[in-house]
């Protein structure tokens, strides 16, 4: 059994920002970087966590009241912070993780099942990316009439960052902009050209109205010239 103290970070309100899909803003230990949150509202009214936060206690009795976790997804190996604490206190949540990161995401907390073993989530669709070797995936939510696409790592639009902490991230080329990193390249990426054709056809997706990530600025205009210039960094 999983017990793991809900330690609370520094972290935003939730922005609500569709019918579906609301997201957080919070902070990492010991870093500049942001990280965030999405939680998604199945059709059933339970919710479907990606890259979990722990909140302090009133804003995480607002998620509630919008709706419980029942499913907690930990996007890769690195994104497993605050899902003991979510396993504590929602000892009923089941928990998936890419098929790729599943041996790291157990050392701290169980898991249920592979990105393959889930079941029907309407209106949220959670695939893998082609080229990553199952390590990572992305969800698509279609609600009021347009469609959200969500990453983790794997897409970044990460401006550069203050400090010597800034300049070490734009050195190593994680900052500036849309981009997938060279370090996501040599860590997680097996097949270049399946990946960017793949974020090339995500593209096209119908009604495409925002881009969500794990880190950086979440885009909510042109969203298909984002992800071809994602696209074009591999």
């Amino acid at each position: 059994m999983v017990q793991a103290q809900w330690k609370v970070l520094q972290h935003g309100p939730i922005e609500a920002l569709s019918e579906r899909v609301r997201v957080v803003e919070g902070d990492l230990p010991g870093m500049p970087l942001k990280r965030r949150m999405t939680a998604v509202k199945l059709d059933d009214g339970s919710l479907v966590i990606h890259s979990a936060i722990a909140l302090d206690p009133s804003t995480q009795k607002e998620l509630e009241a919008w709706g419980m976790p029942r499913i907690l997804l930990v996007p890769n190996g690195w994104h497993r912070l605050d899902a003991p604490a979510y396993k504590t206190r929602y000892p009923d949540i089941k928990i998936f993780c890419p098929e790729g990161a599943q041996k790291r995401v157990e050392r701290v907390v169980p898991v249920d099942g592979c990105y393959d073993a889930l079941p029907p989530t309407p209106p949220l669709a959670i695939r893998y990316l082609d080229g990553v070797a199952k390590r990572e995936g992305y969800l698509q939510v279609t609600d009021d009439g347009g469609t959200t696409l969500i990453f983790n790592d794997c897409v970044f639009n990460q401006p550069h960052l203050p400090g010597g902490f800034g300049f070490v991230y734009k050195m190593i080329g994680s900052s500036g902009g849309p981009k997938v990193t060279r370090l996501l390249k040599l860590a997680m990426v097996r097949d270049h050209r399946a990946l960017r054709a793949h974020l090339e056809k995500l593209a096209e997706t119908p009604k495409l109205r925002r881009v969500i990530m794990s880190h950086g600025a979440r885009v909510e205009s042109d969203a298909v010239g984002f992800l071809r210039q994602v696209a074009a960094t591999l």
